[in-house]
């Protein structure tokens, strides 16, 4: 298996390698558009130059000024009209040239071969030793017609200069190879530890910490990776937490369940007796059915779909509508309810914000002793609607509150369980409320009662 190391190392080198081809050939285009005929000129100037120089002084010995000037680092090539050549400097690797053109330069025409040569697409026709890629320029000595053919000695002219570019592009490439290989194994490292990281996690390890500081899109991942790990095992923990309590919960009422049904086998037992063990086991019954429903309700509100079935309806009058359901509940305990509940339009999942309500109202009147009192309001915030719970009950420890809505927590630990509810009816308040794209804030003090503020969007 090709890993992401070997790919990247070898797909940079591909990618520099394609790059230089491009490169070359954008060069040679450029050569052959702009630099060649301008070498071409310059040269041509320099040949036309020797010829001046030499006319200017025509007693000279033209072997020894040509001499003179080959040692400039210049190819010279000198035909006469009977066709004898003379080479001046380093010779041309390669002399065959047309009769016609020699002619025309014995004639007095200028032969432009460096713009004219034709060696391909590549630039490597400058360095083409060819008499063909010289300029060629008439020249009088003594009357008789010359043709003096020139072009640079590239070697002496860029002998060290070449070594030098090919030196340095050998250093480049091996250098650019050795930094690839070594700053894609830097690369790679932090994606090698997130590997690693997760084959831990897959095997259920949550322990392992990624220590990559770096500050750019891997390292971007690398910590929200962490976060992820952190927030999987906080669920794991959760999951743990709620099979617990949820074995531990419906374990009671099972117990329950099966110790009086066992003692209603007893013949012994008195009617009365028996009627009472019945009523607790129906009792224990309607509480495990209860949590059974309020289980389902809370893995619902948990899908990551939009569980809401959202209407629109009066916001007071459902309230209204809960306090008459639990008229018995607060009448029992001789409790004052007080309201002020202007009609408010909403749109909301009405069954799911009954559950709200009831259970915000029963745990005020279940945790109010009797003769307390109980005040709901509803007022508009701005796009919001609040809407608040307010009770003289015994109220909440601070170190209590941040966790009254996690799912199994209960405050007053000492009641008994079936007074005490099932523990998960604020969790599904709170995510009630939050789906519907509201929050849920509480106060309390110990002695002084509970007040809760549901805040809800408009319609």
């Amino acid at each position: 298996m090709k890993t992401l190391y070997f790919r990247i190392v070898v797909q940079t080198i591909l990618i520099m390698v394609l790059a230089s081809v491009i490169a070359f050939l954008l060069s040679n285009v450029y050569y052959h558009q702009v630099l060649k005929p301008y070498n071409g000129e310059k040269i041509s100037k320099v040949a036309r130059e020797i010829v001046s120089l030499y006319e200017e002084n025509p007693n000279q010995d033209i072997d020894a000024y040509l001499n003179h000037v080959s040692g400039l680092h210049y190819q010279l090539y000198l035909i006469n009209e009977q066709g004898k050549a003379t080479s001046y400097g380093k010779p041309f690797h390669q002399t065959d040239l047309d009769g016609d053109t020699v002619s025309d330069v014995l004639n007095g025409k200028v032969y432009e071969g460096i713009e004219t040569y034709n060696n391909g697409l590549f630039i490597t026709g400058f360095f083409e030793d060819a008499l063909e890629n010289s300029i060629g320029v008439p020249l009088n000595v003594d009357g008789e017609k010359y043709a003096l053919f020139v072009r640079p000695d590239i070697e002496k002219q860029f002998g060290e200069i070449r070594f030098f570019l090919a030196v340095l592009l050998v250093l480049m490439i091996l250098l650019s190879f050795f930094f690839i290989i070594f700053n894609t194994r830097f690369l790679v490292k932090p994606i090698t530890k997130l590997t690693e990281a997760t084959k831990r996690i897959a095997d259920g390890d949550y322990s392992g910490e990624l220590n990559v500081t770096r500050g750019d899109e891997i390292g971007d991942l690398a910590k929200h990776f962490s976060k992820m790990t952190q927030s999987i095992q906080r669920l794991e923990d959760m999951r743990q937490e709620f099979v617990s309590n949820v074995s531990h919960e419906i374990q009671s009422p099972l117990a329950s369940i099966q110790g009086f049904s066992q003692t209603l086998q007893s013949e012994e037992l008195t009617k009365e007796k028996r009627k009472e063990y019945l009523s607790i086991i129906e009792k224990e019954s309607r509480r495990m059915s209860a949590m059974s429903k309020q289980l389902l309700i809370l893995a619902s509100l948990d899908k990551g779909d939009d569980p809401l079935q959202r209407t629109s309806f009066d916001l007071a009058q459902q309230i209204r509508q809960v306090l008459f359901m639990l008229e018995w509940s607060w009448r029992e305990k001789d409790m004052v309810i007080e309201m002020d509940l202007p009609s408010t339009m909403i749109s909301a999942d009405e069954k799911l914000l009954i559950q709200v309500w009831t259970n915000l109202i029963t745990n005020s009147i279940k945790y109010s002793e009797s003769g307390g009192s109980i005040i709901i309001r509803i007022k508009k915030i701005g796009r919001m609607v609040e809407v608040i719970i307010k009770d003289t009950g015994m109220g909440i420890a601070d170190e209590e509150l941040p966790h009254i809505f996690e799912r199994f927590y209960k405050v007053d630990k000492m009641r008994n369980r079936s007074e005490n509810g099932s523990g998960i009816g604020l969790s599904i308040t709170k995510k009630t409320v939050e789906l519907h794209g509201g929050t849920i804030a509480v106060q309390s003090e110990l002695g002084e009662g509970s007040t809760f503020y549901v805040r809800l969007p408009l319609m």
